[in-house]
């Protein structure tokens, strides 16, 4: 067995660059797990995960040469790319459709007479009113209101300041409102 190579994050990024493949199997290694983590808490289908983290890589790899580290970390840089990637499947009408499909067997397959808390609190139709968000605010509610996400948690969640998760989930508040009135 050979030793186990570790990079540097300068080093990985100029062996990236310079499109070295064994530096992007350790990039993979390395960080799959953490995406995939942010993929499963905006999409609760793993064979869609793992289609959209294949995708995320691809996209990485081939844009490898855009990547700034003065602009932020590395990381960083990959969370973006596979959350936008998220939020683009998410947004597809493929993905809509497939929900609703999902979302008709469900209701026909044990109807319960008392719904529970979370069905109770869409049945005000709350997610259809989330989707007309952007979608930066749009997953910040979602993070807080369907998954449990402590403010705190959402801005290392999304790597974003915990000053600009409150700014956002504020507007979307805002605006959930105005739709309520409508």
């Amino acid at each position: 067995m050979g030793e186990i190579k570790t990079y540097s994050e300068d080093e990985l990024i100029l062996r990236l660059q310079n499109q070295d493949q064994a530096a992007f199997s350790y990039l993979y290694d390395h960080y799959s797990a953490a995406l995939n983590g942010i993929i499963h808490r905006m999409i609760d289908d793993t064979q869609l995960a793992e289609d959209i983290l294949q995708e995320a890589f691809v996209k990485i790899w081939n844009n490898f040469k855009q990547y700034d580290p003065s602009k932020g970390r590395l990381f960083t840089w990959m969370v973006n790319i596979t959350r936008n990637l998220t939020i683009d499947t998410i947004r597809s009408k493929a993905y809509k459709k497939q929900q609703k499909i999902s979302q008709d067997d469900n209701s026909v397959i044990g109807q319960k007479d008392s719904a529970s808390g979370a069905e109770r609190f869409d049945s005000l139709g709350l997610r259809k009113q989330v989707e007309a968000l952007k979608p930066d605010q749009r997953i910040i509610i979602d993070l807080a209101y369907f998954n449990g996400y402590t403010q705190e948690e959402i801005s290392k969640e999304m790597g974003i300041p915990l000053g600009t998760v409150k700014t956002r989930m504020r507007a979307a508040i805002m605006e959930l409102r105005k739709l309520a009135k409508n």
